[in-house]
């Protein structure tokens, strides 16, 4: 049997292996908008109705852009502009691997991709209406709300001090908020 730090490096290996198509070098003629909307839960919805195949979630957020002008499905062909009520991803995963300042946070999103907090990835979190609302930075300015079932595991392996939560990742430290 393998041990567990040895699985999170084999995750680790294998998302840095994952290739994506290169939509940011992508400048279609053809723009429009397709009746597609990402609620803040991360469910995907067309003309109304959620997206009944995951893959196919998991196929459009690979093609997936955020521009200075809303988000976009895009494709060699076409740039569709969409609606993205909160943030396009949500974490539904938490691994950490270490700890103290070599502990490493692997977040996994609800299309599968995998993001190891740090540096490239950074987590922060905004103040809501209803709460904290946690985020992780996933790719080319597109990021993922954290579930609450995944904040509360960050939580608990956060630091208090100076009256604020910290947690560590990869060398990099992220201020989860004030604990007054």
């Amino acid at each position: 049997m393998r041990e567990p730090n040895q699985l999170f490096e084999e995750l680790k290996t294998l998302q840095a292996q994952k290739r994506l198509p290169p939509v940011k070098e992508w400048h279609p003629d053809r723009t429009g908008t397709i009746d597609i909307r990402i609620a803040a839960d991360g469910t995907w919805y067309h003309e109304g109705t959620a997206f009944a195949r995951p893959a196919l979630v998991r196929l459009f957020s690979t093609i997936l852009r955020r521009d200075e002008d809303g988000y976009f499905l895009v494709t060699p062909h076409e740039r569709l502009k969409i609606i993205v009520e909160d943030a396009p991803f949500v974490a539904v995963g938490l691994e950490a691997n270490g700890q103290g300042e070599d502990q490493e946070l692997g977040l996994r999103t609800n299309t599968d991709d995998v993001v190891f907090a740090g540096a490239e990835h950074r987590l922060w979190v905004e103040e809501g209406r209803d709460g904290p609302r946690p985020y992780v930075h996933v790719r080319d300015g597109l990021n993922a709300l954290l579930s609450r079932p995944v904040y509360y595991q960050l939580v608990a392996l956060g630091e208090v001090q100076d009256g604020h939560l910290w947690v560590t990742s990869n060398g990099a430290r992220f201020d989860l908020g004030s604990t007054t």
